[in-house]
C-alpha cells in the first residue's frame, strides 16, 4: 500500500522589539527548548489567523501579522518512548508583525514554561537548545529584510467551511 507523504503545516511569529526577539521557553520530548511563538495551523484557520492564535496562546500577546518573512521545508527526527524516533516534515510560514496587548491573566499552552526577550546574538549562541533550526533561520532570513506582502498565501474560502459545488 502506497502511503501518501502529508508534511505538518506549522505557522510561526518573528516578533522583535528593540534588537531583541521573543521566543517562548517550553518542554519537548529532547527537554527545555527555545521557539518562535509557534504550532499547527488547525482546521478551518488561514495561516495568519493560526499565527495569531499561536502567539496569544503560548506568550499572551497579541499579535497582528503585517507581512510574510518566509515559507520554510525541514525534515526533523526527534526521540520518542523507548528507542522510537519521530520522521517528520514541517512546512512552517513564518510571519512578522505588530506585538499588541499583553493579558497577564491569560495562562500560557501546555508546556510553556515562560517567555523570553534575546538579542540575536544571544540566540545564535544558543542555538543548541532552539526547537529547530527554522528558529533560527527565520530570525537571520528576518533580519536580512526578507518581507512579502500578506496576499502571498491565498486562503480559499472552502477552509472556513465545505461549499457545495454548482
Amino acid at each position: 500500500m502506497n502511503t501518501r507523504w502529508k508534511p505538518s503545516v506549522t505557522v510561526a511569529a518573528v516578533i522583535e522589539q528593540s534588537g531583541r526577539f521573543l521566543l517562548v521557553e517550553e518542554h519537548t520530548s529532547e527537554g527545555l527548548r527555545l521557539n518562535n511563538p509557534a504550532g499547527h495551523l488547525d482546521p478551518g484557520e488561514s495561516p495568519a489567523a493560526g499565527c495569531i492564535r499561536e502567539t496569544l496562546e503560548e506568550t499572551a500577546y497579541q499579535f497582528t501579522p503585517q507581512a510574510l518573512v518566509g515559507v520554510y521545508l525541514a525534515r526533523m527526527h526527534r526521540p520518542l518512548a523507548g528507542n522510537a524516533i519521530e520522521d517528520i516534515t514541517y512546512l512552517r510560514f513564518a510571519f512578522c508583525g505588530a506585538l499588541g496587548a499583553f493579558d497577564g491573566g491569560r495562562q500560557l499552552d501546555h508546556g510553556i514554561v515562560r517567555t523570553v526577550w534575546l538579542s540575536p546574538e544571544e540566540i545564535r549562541q544558543h542555538s543548541d537548545r532552539l526547537r529547530s533550526p527554522l528558529v533560527l533561520q527565520c530570525m537571520e532570513d528576518y533580519l536580512a529584510g526578507k518581507r512579502f506582502d500578506l496576499n502571498l498565501v491565498h486562503t480559499h474560502p472552502s477552509v472556513h467551511g465545505l461549499q457545495a459545488r454548482t
